[in-house]
């Protein structure tokens, strides 16, 4: 028996369940994203303006958004489906021949001609994120696109364990997509599907009835209208978004203070982080979203998924740039 802070876990256990994971059957459905890495140094300021040269070393792209939850997922030897609208552009072929090379189905992935496959741009320079540039359309997806997700979701719907929902506010999360699934969750699987969102500030009506959702702080302060910053508003909010989104868990991500777990029937667990330092959190929300997502679709309970992500988490932010965990890092890091 391990412990972080008073909350007990089976090392061995965690572990078995990490080993389960390639049997978990799960669906991704958000927003797909391209982020592109430009990686170079600073040496001198510009004569044309008062602003850094940066001279370029190596450029590398990697998939972002719900693609990265994938991702994810996949590094940590599940097989999940990714759902999802790319353009019909280089970017979207791009990223369905990763899937592909990742020995993973595109056939979730809808392509919708005159809308440009999102890409993000960051310029990293001494090791140090300099400026980003986001290439993408944030306007509602096609409802035909929408009817072929929720038609595929529908025809797919008796194989799958969960649903992990990746909003980025890029126009797919919408109130018909989400309107859809639920009650197809409800009228074909008889609430069995696990669905778990990873929250956008701005689209929370949208997420009713889930059984956990991932909001950091702040998002989480957004939406209830008040700044998350101790104990006693970290309670409230929690508190408050189980009641006003009757779902049955909410995991507020705190960053360098970890993570604290809120369940319908009334418990609170703190998980500390175990971070041995927090370099860069830039895809750690996808990391958290995906690691208890399969957690719980390999049958693992809430709190136990819940300090799965937590060591999950403790590893990317310790790497720069948008990094995936690995099945034999993960349990390393549970220790024994």
């Amino acid at each position: 028996m391990a412990e972080i802070n008073g909350n007990y876990y089976h090392a061995e256990t965690l572990k078995k369940y990490v080993d389960r994971f390639v049997d978990a059957r799960v669906f991704v459905l958000g927003d797909i994203i391209m982020d592109e890495y430009i990686w170079g140094n600073v040496t001198r300021i510009s004569p044309e303006a008062p602003v850094p040269v940066v001279d370029v070393e190596q450029e590398t792209k990697m998939l972002g958004g719900a693609a990265n939850v994938i991702r994810n997922m996949a590094a940590l030897g599940a097989r999940p489906v990714l759902c999802g609208v790319v353009g019909d552009d280089s970017t979207g072929e791009e990223i369905l021949s990763a899937l592909s090379h990742m020995g993973l189905k595109t056939d979730g992935v809808v392509r919708e001609t005159g809308r440009p496959t999102s890409i993000k741009t960051r310029i990293v320079a001494n090791n140090q994120q300099v400026v980003r540039f986001d290439r993408e359309s944030r306007a509602d997806v096609r409802p035909e696109s929408i009817q072929k997700l929720l038609d595929y979701i529908g025809e797919n719907l008796d194989t799958i364990d969960a649903i992990v929902v990746s909003d980025y506010g890029k126009g797919l999360i919408s109130g018909p997509l989400m309107m859809g699934m639920r009650e197809l969750c409800q009228s074909r699987s008889g609430g069995k599907v696990v669905v778990a969102v990873d929250p956008k500030t701005g689209n929370f009506e949208y997420y009713k009835g889930v059984d956990v959702i991932t909001p950091n702080h702040h998002e989480a302060g957004v939406f209830c209208g008040f700044e998350v910053v101790d104990k006693d508003t970290l309670k409230q909010a929690g508190n408050q978004m189980l009641n006003a989104l009757d779902c049955r868990s909410v995991l507020i991500t705190q960053g360098k203070y970890g993570m604290t777990l809120f369940e319908k029937h009334g418990s609170i667990t703190h998980i500390p982080t175990v971070a041995k330092k927090v370099f860069d959190v830039t895809g750690a929300g996808d990391t958290v979203i995906g690691t208890i997502s399969l957690g719980l679709a390999a049958g693992l309970d809430l709190k136990s998924a819940a300090i799965l992500s937590n060591f999950a988490a403790g590893i990317v932010v310790g790497e720069m740039g948008t990094s995936a965990v690995r099945a034999e890092e993960l349990k390393k890091a549970i220790g024994v």
